[in-house]
């Protein structure tokens, strides 16, 4: 079984973690709607053997396979995942790491994805790379590598780490403050715990050349 298989019920909408995956430690995440068995699989990183497996178990019918962005850590089970699941994968527009045969449909910003009764909204978050894309289904946000506890994903330049930022604060920071945090890395954080982190760095000056691993502590 998984290394950490952690799962979040909310009325009929269960979400599950399956993490550390691979050697980069990602995770994997299955999102359904226990009446109708619809779901989505949201990454499929090295390791997703596992997830495959629960996928079939649990009889879920999955309708997308979602990619947060397309660093190679994100779908190194490509092959594996597509070859069990017969499901189109979606990616935005701008991401340019994944070849474009891999990738059945685009996924917009503000596109909905119908999981059972419930509707899953794509958030587009450039700044990490020119596609990240969050997911927000109810109270979970999938923050692929645009947001952690503690702070915003790596960024290679000044103006990615600017980007990166802003997307958080126009698009993450003004849900509501119980919205769980499910990155695609390590445990996850609440929107609340977000903001309040945030307002601390936002507080302080910084370098002008800023960027790569930061934190909100600094």
């Amino acid at each position: 079984m998984a290394h950490c298989m952690e799962t979040h019920d909310e009325g009929g909408l269960r979400v599950t973690r399956f993490g550390p995956l691979g050697a980069f430690a990602n995770n994997a995440y299955i999102a359904g709607d226990l009446a109708s068995r619809e779901a989505v699989l949201i990454d499929m990183p090295a390791g997703s053997a596992e997830v495959v497996t629960s996928i079939q178990q649990d009889k879920w019918l999955i309708k997308a396979i979602l990619l947060t962005h397309s660093h190679p850590d994100h779908w190194a089970d490509y092959d594996l995942v597509r070859s069990s699941i017969a499901a189109p994968v979606m990616a935005n527009a701008g991401e340019q790491i994944i070849p474009g045969e891999k990738v059945d449909l685009p996924l917009d910003d503000e596109q909905v994805i119908d999981v059972g009764p419930y509707r899953m909204k794509a958030l587009h978050t450039p700044g990490h790379t020119p596609g990240s894309t969050c997911l927000l289904l109810s109270r979970f946000l999938f923050s692929g590598d645009v947001l952690f506890p503690g702070g915003p994903g790596r960024t290679q330049s000044p103006a990615d780490l600017k980007q990166s930022i802003a997307s958080i604060t126009s698009k993450l920071l003004p849900l509501p403050e119980e919205t769980m945090v499910l990155p695609g890395h390590g445990d996850g954080t609440t929107i609340g715990a977000a903001k309040a982190e945030y307002a601390a760095f936002a507080s302080r000056k910084h370098p002008a050349d800023l960027c790569g691993d930061v934190t909100w502590a600094g």
